[in-house]
């Protein structure tokens, strides 16, 4: 079986952003909510099998994983 690779979103609301790290194997992942003053929230997550019907209904995006991956190294 051929390994899937995680997948990336986002969203921009208002005063913040959303991107999510999606493991479609393990249905794990991180979020990262960035507030406007820098700080980042970082939380790992555990979904469903609906995340991605969810995370189109909250009118995510795909995003690439270098912008996921910049946040995140910011978190360390």
């Amino acid at each position: 079986m051929a390994k899937s690779f995680p997948q990336y979103f986002k969203r921009v609301f208002d005063d913040y952003q959303v991107l999510v790290q999606v493991n479609p194997e393990t249905l794990t992942g991180i979020e990262l909510i960035l507030h406007p003053d820098g700080k980042i929230e970082k939380t790992e997550m555990e979904f469903d099998e609906e995340i991605f019907e969810d995370l189109a209904a909250d009118e995510f995006i795909h995003c690439n994983v270098l912008e996921f991956q910049m946040q995140l190294a910011k978190t360390k």
